[in-house]
């Protein structure tokens, strides 16, 4: 179904007036372009307040709960997952949990901290989407050290419902009481609306969502470089939808990435025109970026940084078409940049996940990348 109706012609009148985007391609006038564009990049993304709060042990790995503060809001929680009895420096891994229209959960999506239990609305999420398991844990098992961050918007870094307007929390109310779900339903549904205020307020400061998430990740990087577990100048990061979002705006925004993994995450922005846009987050569509580039030039805007991204063929918030498009002009990116084997594009049978034979596949290019 086309979300413009009557207005679908709007597509076309929109690239009439804007004309030919300029072609583009992977630099530093690219990626300082993009910094620009995203906002909130000009300071350095360094965490504040470091303390580690608590440790555990379980299951083969050796955990801490750490928190910092990036300066403004409440402190960001995270999870740093290394293997149990392990020795030495190991190389360093940002893992991004997902999106999933689920805020008052982050970290807890793709990794098991020091309780060890289980929200039943994670559970189902990580049957859905990860083949049921805290793929965090399992990457810190395979000899990485993984810091899991909390995202702004999520988790320990969510607006509660009391701060969100009141509008947006009756109908988040009214949404959850026609679906049968109870509280936490309402708080989800608000959550979504208040994205939107969220990106307002954003646009009025003179940044992005996306441009802010992005920042909040550079801090977690910094931090896990900070450590002297890790080992080598640059760290990976993976993560699978908003994750692989997240991903992609660190591979285009922070140099000290030595090797990126977008999972699920990937498709030509003309591609969703004009019935899936509204399936992604703000973070996917950062206001100006269109101007200046599309979402397959900016993963490969550090060309010829590695980079891995796998698709998933059954994609239901992706087309095939919009996918194989992506993955032809990323290639092309890291062709001209001289170093075509440095971009990897996988294509799976199924729908829209990050199971296990992905993650194994991901595990085994970030250890040969980062080595």
């Amino acid at each position: 179904m086309k979300h413009l109706g009557a207005y679908t012609d709007l597509v076309h009148a929109a690239a009439r007036h804007q004309g030919a985007r300029p072609p583009v391609k992977p630099g530093p006038d690219l990626r300082n372009a993009i910094r620009d564009v995203l906002g909130f990049g000009a300071l350095p993304a360094v965490p504040t307040d470091v303390r580690t709060d608590r440790t555990w042990s379980r299951d083969g790995v050796a955990g801490e709960e750490v928190s910092w503060s990036v300066g403004y809001g409440p402190r960001t929680q995270a999870w740093v997952l290394r293997p149990a009895g392990a020795t030495g420096p190991l190389p360093g891994i940002v893992a991004l949990h997902s999106h999933d229209g689920v805020k008052a959960y982050g970290k807890e999506k793709i990794a098991d901290g020091p309780d060890g239990s289980v929200a039943e609305t994670v559970a189902r999420m990580r049957g859905q989407a990860y083949g049921g398991r805290a793929y965090a844990n399992a990457l810190a098992r395979e000899g990485f050290v993984v810091v899991v961050p909390d995202a702004f918007c999520w988790s320990s870094r969510r607006f509660p419902l009391e701060t969100m307007p009141e509008r947006i929390r009756l109908l988040g109310a009214q949404s959850a009481a026609a679906a049968g779900d109870g509280p936490e339903g309402a708080y989800e549904r608000s959550a979504r609306l208040h994205e939107d205020l969220v990106a307002k307020y954003c646009s009025v400061l003179g940044t992005t969502l996306a441009g802010v998430v992005a920042y909040e990740d550079r801090v977690a990087v910094a931090y896990l470089r900070s450590r002297p577990d890790v080992a080598g100048e640059g760290v990976g990061c993976v993560g699978l939808s908003g994750g692989g979002c997240r991903s992609a705006l660190l591979q285009a925004t922070c140099d000290d990435i030595g090797a990126a993994v977008v999972v699920g995450m990937m498709s030509t922005h003309a591609a969703l025109l004009d019935r899936l846009v509204d399936n992604h987050t703000w973070m996917f569509f950062p206001p100006g970026l269109a101007r200046l580039c599309d979402w397959p030039d900016l993963a490969a805007s550090r060309a010829p940084a590695p980079l891995l991204v796998q698709y998933d063929r059954d994609d239901q918030i992706f087309t095939l078409d919009g996918m194989k498009a992506a993955d032809a002009a990323i290639a092309e990116h890291y062709r001209q940049a001289g170093a075509p084997e440095a971009y990897l594009g996988e294509f799976y049978d199924g729908p829209h996940k990050f199971d296990e034979a992905m993650q194994e596949s991901a595990f085994a290019w970030l250890r040969a990348q980062l080595a």
